[in-house]
């Protein structure tokens, strides 16, 4: 058999693979993200989970005429804290974010304090440095 006959079987052979690769993966729900750093881990925790807002992030909210989007935007682009995180606690993780934005057409440092449980993720805080 001639190489470009063996080329020929592997490629077809490695087409169909391929093929049905995708076929019998794509519908299980498995993603090929890049959330393997323990910074995207948590941020993709807490998207996944009902949030809620405590009283005095709703306020801080509303002062800086911000809307839960900017929440949904920190647990994105943010950046877990771990160092000032309370992550030896059994039953509810406490988490620092940060994220650097544009508010008011300046670019300012953004704190968000979420306490993460099983089933919610609670925003406690936001603090919003100038």
């Amino acid at each position: 058999m001639s190489i470009l006959k063996r080329f020929a079987f592997y490629f077809g052979g490695f087409a169909i693979g391929i093929v049905l690769l995708f076929f019998f993966i794509g519908g299980s729900g498995a993603s090929c993200e890049f959330d393997y750093s323990p910074n995207a881990r948590v941020l993709k925790n807490i998207r996944n989970k009902e949030r809620t807002l405590s009283l005095k992030s709703i306020t801080t909210l509303k002062e800086n005429q911000l809307d839960t989007s900017f929440i949904s935007l920190a647990l994105t682009e943010g950046n877990v804290l771990f160092s000032k995180s309370n992550t030896s606690l059994d039953s509810c993780k406490i988490y620092q974010i940060e994220l650097s934005s544009a508010i008011e057409s300046k670019t300012k440092l953004v704190h968000l304090t979420i306490e993460n449980c099983n089933k919610i993720a609670i925003v406690q805080e936001i603090e919003i440095k100038k």
